[in-house]
């Protein structure tokens, strides 16, 4: 039995690797943006995964201090020699061009347009990924080879970009909301807005469909899930003020970005390092036996900057393999299906799916007393001779626990991150909390 169960479990694993390898190659050379078709197009191929909601939001909306844009659609990029010889073309490599590139067609010198050629600081072999959403510009993105070759022609170079802007198009998202036992939800947030970027974020959004698909396998959640898939700020601005109630009572989830590097892990803390979701996320770590970076929050990076700003304070975090900014082939045609492979998703898979499990299971208390200190003695809590001490609990005294539980205890910290940052267990700390339950101090919400 126990044999045969080890077998199933490796060809689950198996399964699970190659449906990840085939979308990776099915969604590699999709065409995305913040908007348009390909997003369109990602979105339809990851409902196979799960029953993702496709859902529309208009362009020219304004979305707290932003506008929608316009929907941006390319239909084809090119720079030919003064024979008509192809040497930048948009088929061979889609980030050859700028993203949200205005439309342009025109003969030129080379030293005219050198100002809207962008090459890698870094990698002469690699393309740079570059984007002018809200610039009103256009460029190509070349190698270093490809840059020299352009400046010793002699002659005009012609120069296309067939690109149109829809003022009446809109701007795509994903949705799946899960139900659990609980109202209270869990975001997990990724985003759609790169095209043939491997690690960031194919990776991420291809593993939050198959995450999607596991949690709606379970039938013992404790708490609700809202996953979406979005552009990447503007997305998960717009998202945030459509949905602004149900995103203001959340209290935690993720960002899931850059999950299939061949490098290290890691994670982004939340905004408040002390809150459970950090916790669970080193504890999982911990559990597997994996090294691990940690990065403290700060306010760039992606998304978690929308769902933590002050009007929502959402505590998410982002586990990575191969983190944004960290690898050299980041925002580069290196970060390609070479780099990013599906075993390594597998991997980030399974820790997210572990963080996840012990999130939904963490016990959150609420002091019933909150205004100033409880007076211990009245509940029986103090004792009763002048300088006598209560045993130690891991050298904190049990008065200690009770008053950092009753301290911490709002409603909205879980227990893990309460157990954490005192130094002790987590089933030790939830025997002494249910103690203050049947004192009627505290009250357990989860």
């Amino acid at each position: 039995m126990f044999c045969s169960g080890v077998i199933s479990m490796i060809k689950m694993k198996n399964q699970v690797i190659n449906e990840i390898d085939s979308y990776l190659k099915r969604l590699f050379p999709v065409t995305r943006s913040i908007s348009g078709p390909g997003n369109r197009e990602t979105l339809k191929v990851l409902q196979e995964i799960a029953p993702i909601e496709i859902k529309d939001f208009k362009s020219g909306l304004a979305v707290y201090d932003w506008t929608i844009p316009d929907e941006w659609h390319i239909h084809d990029a090119w720079i030919k020699d003064a024979n008509g010889k192809k040497i930048i073309d948009f088929n061979e490599c889609n980030i050859h061009v700028v993203s949200y590139s205005n439309p342009i067609n025109t003969k030129v010198e080379f030293r005219e347009v050198k100002s809207h050629m962008h090459v890698h600081p870094d990698i002469p072999d690699a393309i740079p990924y570059r984007t002018s959403y809200y610039s009103n510009d256009w460029g190509f993105c070349l190698t270093h080879d490809q840059y020299n070759f352009l400046e010793s022609l002699e002659g005009p170079i012609e120069i296309c970009i067939d690109s149109e802007f829809n003022p009446n198009g809109s701007l795509t998202i994903g949705e799946i909301l899960i139900p659990g036992k609980l109202k209270e939800e869990i975001l997990i947030s990724t985003y759609i807005c790169h095209p043939s970027l491997a690690n960031d974020n194919l990776s991420g959004a291809i593993m939050t469909a198959f995450i999607a698909r596991e949690l709606l396998k379970k039938d013992n959640l404790e708490r609700s899930y809202r996953i979406i898939w979005v552009p990447e700020t503007i997305g998960a601005i717009s998202y945030c003020a459509m949905n602004e109630d149900a995103l203001k009572s959340i209290q935690s989830g993720f960002v899931v970005t850059t999950v299939g590097g061949k490098g290290g892990f890691g994670y982004k803390q939340s905004f408040d390092s002390d809150h459970s979701i950090n916790s669970i996320i080193q504890n999982v770590f911990e559990e597997k036996g994996l090294d691990y970076i940690t990065y403290p929050f700060d306010i760039h990076g992606s998304d978690e900057r929308q769902y933590s700003s002050q009007g929502f304070r959402i505590n998410v975090a982002t586990i990575t393999k191969d983190k944004y900014y960290e690898y050299p082939y980041y925002h580069s045609s290196k970060d390609d299906l070479s780099f990013v492979k599906a075993g390594a998703i597998f991997e980030s898979f399974e820790l997210y799916l572990m963080a996840l499990e012990k999130l939904n299971n963490d016990s959150v208390y609420k002091n019933l007393y909150p205004n100033c200190e409880i007076m211990l003695s009245k509940h029986d809590l103090y004792p009763k001779t002048g300088g006598a001490q209560l045993p130690k609990i891991n050298g904190t005294s049990e008065i200690d626990l009770i008053l950092w539980l009753l301290f911490s205890s709002d409603g909205t910290k879980g227990i893990h991150g309460i157990a954490r940052s005192l130094g002790c267990s987590e089933v030790l700390l939830i025997k002494v909390a249910d103690h203050l339950v049947e004192k009627g101090l505290l009250i357990k919400l989860i």
